[in-house]
């Protein structure tokens, strides 16, 4: 017999939808702040990862593409993808990222630098994105900021996918920044005991 669904496990349309919005208007950009701010609260207040092990959206959304979808090769995830050093360096580098982003959109709110219709993929290359943004009454480092956000969440994506195809299908899930934060959070709460992630079920490697 089949089992009925709870609801949580419709979340995955979230990220199609998001990615979509954001693409016709940038300014949507700014819902992925809650996809920033739950998984903290969550971890801060339960003390347990049970934002990424029910209801991350892009998890589940990996789960579909590489299990239903059959779009993963499912190999292992490397052990270097897995270890401290990798997860906690990638951790790094996003936060240095977002604090970039946050220093162009605060540039565009002085004055010093003009609205950047573009988003950025990798990091590295600029793609306009100039149909997306139609004007508003806000001020213009509003849409700023959301060009940056949606530049970070569209890459993470693309790098989810990229590593859903090569390996499991929740690979990006071991090296996720958020799953590294509540990770560490979830920690210190229980006095440094290491939880499992069992949504992607990888173990984090000791080297």
């Amino acid at each position: 017999m089949n089992r009925s669904k709870h609801w949580y496990e419709y979340l995955w349309i979230v990220t199609p939808v998001y990615l979509l919005l954001g693409f016709f208007n940038i300014l949507f950009a700014w819902l992925g702040m809650i996809f920033f701010c739950v998984p903290l609260i969550i971890a801060i207040a339960t003390g347990n990862k049970t934002y990424c092990n029910r209801y991350c959206d892009r998890g589940q959304f990996l789960t579909l593409l590489g299990g239903r979808l059959r779009l993963s090769r499912n190999r292992p995830t490397p052990n270097w993808m897995r270890s401290r050093w990798f997860r906690y360096g990638f951790l790094v580098f996003f936060l240095v990222m977002f604090l970039q982003m946050l220093w162009v959109t605060y540039l565009v709110g002085a004055g010093a630098q003009s609205l950047g219709q573009s988003v950025k993929l990798f990091w590295t290359f600029r793609v306009p994105w100039h149909w997306a943004y139609h004007g508003t009454l806000l001020a213009p480092w509003v849409a700023q900021f959301a060009f940056g956000f949606y530049s970070m969440m569209l890459t993470s994506n693309l790098i989810g996918w990229i590593v859903m195809a090569l390996y499991k299908p929740r690979t990006w899930c071991v090296f996720c920044p958020m799953g590294t934060m509540t990770q560490l959070i979830c920690k210190a709460k229980a006095g440094g005991a290491e939880l499992p992630c069992t949504a992607c079920g990888e173990k984090e490697a000791q080297t």
